[in-house]
């Protein structure tokens, strides 16, 4: 391995990987305040004029509305549910914009023995615009898989 300086290529690929990583920081902190029943906290990681498209809970257009959904979604105990998500993708489309796609594995915390914890799969999908130095979401849309496959997910996957 050459262990000289590095090429301005490099600096610029170490710069986009900066990025990258604080996206999916972001993207944890999302899973943890939604799961912690943080509702104010959980629509800062939004612009102010972000599109959610939660399909089962419907389009949310802006912080008033992304707040009125959270607080309703929200107001269970706390860690109730876990939104975990895994193979993080993203991508710079430019500067200070873009696209992410995660898997979402949602379970449900309350004891039914009977009952399998999973309560749903999907695909989360994301557009992000950097503000400052602070990356937020700018459209939100999750595509569910199982146990019901979204028609929006069928045409999408």
């Amino acid at each position: 391995m050459d262990e000289g300086p590095l090429t301005p290529e490099e600096i610029g690929q170490l710069r986009r990987f900066f990025e990258v990583e604080k996206i999916k920081k972001k993207k944890m902190l999302y899973s943890q305040l939604m799961d912690g029943r943080d509702p104010e906290a959980f629509v800062l990681l939004y612009t102010e004029d972000a599109e959610c498209d939660w399909r089962l809970w419907g389009k949310h257009p802006g912080h008033d509305a992304i707040r009125k959904m959270s607080v309703y979604t929200l107001g269970k105990p706390q860690f109730n549910w876990l939104h975990m998500t895994a193979n993080h993708w993203v991508e710079l489309t430019g500067d200070k914009t873009a696209t992410r796609r995660c898997y979402l594995h949602d379970i449900c915390m309350e004891p039914k023995p009977n009952v399998s914890p999973t309560v749903r799969y999907g695909v989360y999908e994301e557009d992000w615009v950097k503000i400052g130095e602070d990356w937020k979401i700018k459209t939100h849309r999750i595509f569910f898989l199982w146990p019901t496959r979204d028609e929006a997910a069928a045409d999408t996957f």
